[in-house]
């Protein structure tokens, strides 16, 4: 296959980005894995390879003779959980984890399947409207408290822990670490810590339980294989922390398309399997809040998630992560 194969390569905006697949004796390998894998399961590759090179990831969209296309992912070291982790929510939530074909932990690659229609399709195209993000969050707060009880294990298998309790340490590692933060901001950050400390304080105390928070829950993210039903995919700036961060980003994605007037919906939607356990709607809300603000400090960790080839000064994600550090600043619009 590799001889009489095509490849397209996109390198999206990083154009000057060093990943793996730049080396021939990685490529070589990870290509004859896939052919591998797929052979163990009596499938053959066949067709042009479409690759898309970022500083955190190479994917690789595989056609094969007879059936749906499979995908080949590559994580750098520090997201290296990405496939042990896909595998045990294929296992603990099966309906709403795509189950990967092969796993090799060891070099972090995975091999999936399909999982279908992205929702952005559906949502370009007019087919689904701002309700569907309603949907999409009561059924993905039903995936964090289902896993729940999990916390622990989930760290175990190396995803990065961002417990709430925790948090202010996170904020001191990150901006120490931050080489992009002009003088005068990093002043402000430090004036900052004392409020963000209570910050946690006051999530922490609210009752809900530290569980997994996808961190970069957009509708690139997200197959919907059929209407009700969503898909949860490329968890690679995962985190265990308060779930309630992970609202920050989808809503950001519903707000951006649709208006700010979608926003008290769709955290009324998201809270739902939170309700109960001696918890009022004032207290959730407030939680809300709290963690929308400080979900930028597990989106300011995850750009230092990429190829250690590219993890250098100046390198991409170091502008992106002191500008997710500056959004501690700005009042949640809930």
């Amino acid at each position: 296959m590799r001889e009489q194969t095509s490849v397209i390569v996109d390198r999206g905006r990083y154009r000057d980005a060093v990943t793996p697949w730049e080396e021939a004796t990685w490529r070589d390998a990870a290509l004859e894995w896939v052919d591998g894998r797929l052979a163990e399961r009596g499938l053959r590759a066949a067709g042009e390879l479409r690759v898309r090179l970022r500083p955190w990831s190479v994917l690789v969209r595989v056609p094969v003779e007879g059936r749906d296309a499979v995908w080949f992912k590559a994580n750098p070291p520090d997201s290296a959980f990405e496939g042990p982790l896909t595998v045990a929510l294929a296992r603990w939530a099966p309906r709403y984890a795509l189950e990967p074909l092969a796993v090799d932990p060891g070099r972090a690659w995975t091999l999936l399947p399909d999982g279908g229609e992205l929702l952005r399709t559906a949502l370009d195209d007019g087919r689904a409207g701002p309700r569907v993000w309603e949907d999409l969050l009561r059924r993905y707060a039903g995936l964090q408290h289902t896993l729940v009880p999990y916390a622990g294990r989930i760290e175990l298998l190396g995803v990065p822990s961002a417990r709430t309790r925790a948090l202010p340490d996170l904020f001191d590692r990150v901006l120490a670490e931050s080489s992009a933060l002009r003088p005068d901001d990093r002043r402000r950050l430090d004036g900052l810590r004392p409020r963000l400390v209570a910050w946690c304080e006051e999530l922490a105390a609210a009752g809900v339980p530290d569980s997994l928070d996808h961190a970069d829950l957009h509708e690139g993210q997200l197959f919907q294989p059929e209407p009700g039903r969503f898909t949860f995919f490329d968890w690679g700036d995962a985190v265990v922390s308060h779930p309630f961060c992970s609202l920050l980003v989808p809503a950001r994605s519903a707000r951006d398309r649709h208006g700010p007037e979608v926003l008290p919906r769709l955290r009324d939607a998201y809270l739902e399997p939170w309700t109960g356990a001696g918890r009022s709607r004032a207290e959730l809300t407030r939680a809300v809040t709290l963690a929308w603000r400080l979900a930028a400090l597990a989106r300011a960790c995850s750009w230092g998630r990429v190829f250690p080839s590219v993890s250098g000064g100046g390198t991409p994600g170091g502008a992106e992560s002191a500008s997710w550090l500056l959004e501690l600043f700005h009042e949640p619009p809930l």
